[in-house]
């Protein structure tokens, strides 16, 4: 019997401040590996011998080579941390890394038994690793977050810094130095774009990890990303999408016609009339829509429902199904962003066009190249090789975000954002990037991927609509009823059953897969440095899904699909 149960407290949102504290809130939002808004140090560890441990928050730094590439460019310090609390001789390591984030405030939870992560250890007598993502919080190659940096922040990268540390580590534990994956199962795990990652490297480096589990794991990259709105506009309260729905398309004709008179008075509405360009207007009308991200299944009060109460409940009496229609949803939409304060809450002290225009080369937002600046750091994987441009939906599609903004709109903010790297709007290398690490093609052993129906990011996931994927028990593909990466967390509460399953379904492939692992020098885990050439990918083309199925057609039960 599994003795644990699901998920109290939501996860924080993604902050989205930049390093002079002025948001900028009218871009693509990254997918984000949740932090646990519940993850507050557990005091005293000791392992199982009796052993008082460092605390969860104790940094180690690893050094890391800046090229792999061209080792003779010298090393820097990359952050971990690190616990073997339930960590028994010949059990196996597990290495996560948060991503696209400053790495700090992840190890009181993910070390610990309130994640998937502390589950495995604990049931495998492991321990557990957090590595922080190159080019991410304190964690830089290079001193800066220029363009002439950044060529050294690619997946590849990323991905051989994990085998070199594997391969190099010695470990804060009594056998540390002995843990080379020729000698001790390593397990990788991540979620989101981490989750990604943890597919890639699998692919990339065959045999290199003993298992992997990959929570939302956004594997295809996918330029026109506009199916991200699409597990919301299927699960939110109904009323409220008809009404969005309706609300945005009369925008949309507004903005494209000629009446000066009608465009001003819809900018007003918002309290926007200050700003230039109707597609930074419009475009912002999208973070009423990205606050779903945040959700979580005992999510309450949140931002997103509070949006949607404004719109369906007038007087008390909530709209039918139908909605109210288009004059009380563009009324009751501009006064949650105006009296209701919702534009206060994303620009702060900000004007408006400070903070949601996008078209000023001078804003901070594109010339800050300080580090500890995620969305730089996110906006070069996002111009270069994932994409992943959340936009309105084709014509003829129900869209719940405005048509104004298209793959072009962000593509010039790349443009904008690193003018020395791209003389013109960039060309997203995603048949490159779904090449050398297969996306939803891929075919490996011994990883687990954990999705979410209601997951905005589900449809770059191996769950995503329409894919002729079948679960296998060497690759399996759970799927419940939660949000983006709910299944990360284990904290104690009322437990959706759904993501229940796809955890203990997890436990159970971790425990088959790991007690298979013998040591073999065809893991080649010797301490040596790093390749002397890199393997990226290259831009060929790929093979394209199976037609998508309507969602009617997808089993929603729990556990593994």
């Amino acid at each position: 019997m599994l003795g644990f149960v699901l998920l109290v407290a939501s996860f924080l949102a993604i902050d989205v401040a930049q390093a002079d504290g002025r948001p900028h809130l009218n871009m693509i939002r990254p997918p984000g590996m949740p932090l646990m808004s519940d993850s507050q140090p557990l005091g005293p560890v000791t392992s199982r011998n009796g052993t008082v441990l460092p605390p969860f928050n104790q940094t180690y730094w690893f050094d890391q080579l800046i090229d792999h590439n061209n080792p003779s460019r010298g090393t820097f310090k990359q952050r971990f941390w690190h616990t073997w609390q339930f960590y028994e001789p010949g059990g196996p390591v597990l290495l996560m890394t948060p991503g696209e984030v400053n790495a700090d405030g992840y190890a009181d939870s993910y070390l610990s038994t309130k994640a998937i992560s502390g589950q495995i250890a604990q049931q495998q007598n492991g321990s557990v690793v957090i590595i922080e993502h190159r080019f991410y919080g304190l964690s830089n190659p290079i001193n800066d977050l220029k363009a002439e940096s950044l060529k050294y922040h690619t997946i590849q990268q990323a991905i051989e810094d994990l085998e070199y540390f594997i391969k190099n580590v010695i470990l804060p534990q009594p056998d540390g130095d002995r843990l080379t994956p020729d000698k001790a199962p390593w397990v990788l795990f991540g979620g989101s774009y981490s989750g990604a990652l943890t597919s890639w490297t699998m692919v990339n480096k065959p045999d290199l990890f003993a298992a992997g589990y990959a929570s939302s794991a956004v594997v295809e990259a996918i330029l026109n990303f506009w199916r991200y709105f699409e597990p919301i506009r299927e699960h939110m309260p109904a009323n409220c999408s008809a009404d969005v729905q309706v609300a945005i398309s009369h925008i949309d004709e507004v903005f494209s016609g000629d009446n000066k008179t009608a465009i001003q008075e819809m900018k007003d509405l918002f309290g926007l009339g200050e700003m230039t360009h109707l597609d930074d207007v419009a475009g912002a009308l999208r973070n009423n829509l990205w606050d779903w991200q945040s959700l979580q299944p005992t999510s309450q009060n949140s931002l997103f429902y509070e949006f949607c109460d404004a719109l369906e409940v007038k007087d008390g009496v909530s709209a039918s199904a139908e909605g109210w229609g288009l004059e009380h949803a563009l009324q009751a939409w501009g006064n949650f962003w105006t009296e209701g304060g919702y534009l206060q809450r994303l620009c702060r002290n900000n004007s408006p066009e400070a903070c949601l225009g996008t078209y000023d080369p001078n804003q901070p937002f594109y010339t800050d190249t300080s580090i500890d600046n995620n969305l730089r750091s996110w906006m070069w994987i996002v111009c270069n090789e994932v994409g992943y441009l959340q936009e309105g939906a084709p014509k003829g599609h129900p869209s719940l975000v405005t048509r104004l903004v298209q793959p072009p709109y962000d593509l010039r903010q790349c443009q904008l954002m690193f003018p020395e790297a791209f003389e013109k709007p960039p060309k997203v290398d995603i048949k490159g990037t779904n090449k050398a690490y297969k996306g939803w093609d891929v075919r490996i052993e011994n990883i687990f991927f954990a999705n979410g129906m209601r997951d905005p990011w589900r449809e770059a996931t191996m769950s995503a609509e329409g894919l002729d994927v079948k679960s296998t028990p060497e690759q399996p593909i759970g799927l419940g009823d939660g949000f983006h990466c709910s299944d990360l967390s284990t904290a104690s509460g009322l437990a959706d059953p759904t993501i229940l399953a796809v955890q203990q379904a997890a436990l159970a492939s971790m425990k088959r897969w790991l007690a298979d692992w013998k040591p073999s020098a065809a893991h080649d885990g010797a301490r040596v440095p790093a390749p002397a050439s890199g393997s990226g990918p290259k831009p060929e083309g790929r093979t394209k899904p199976a037609p998508r199925k309507p969602l009617s057609a997808w089993s929603k039960g729990a556990g593994v699909a």
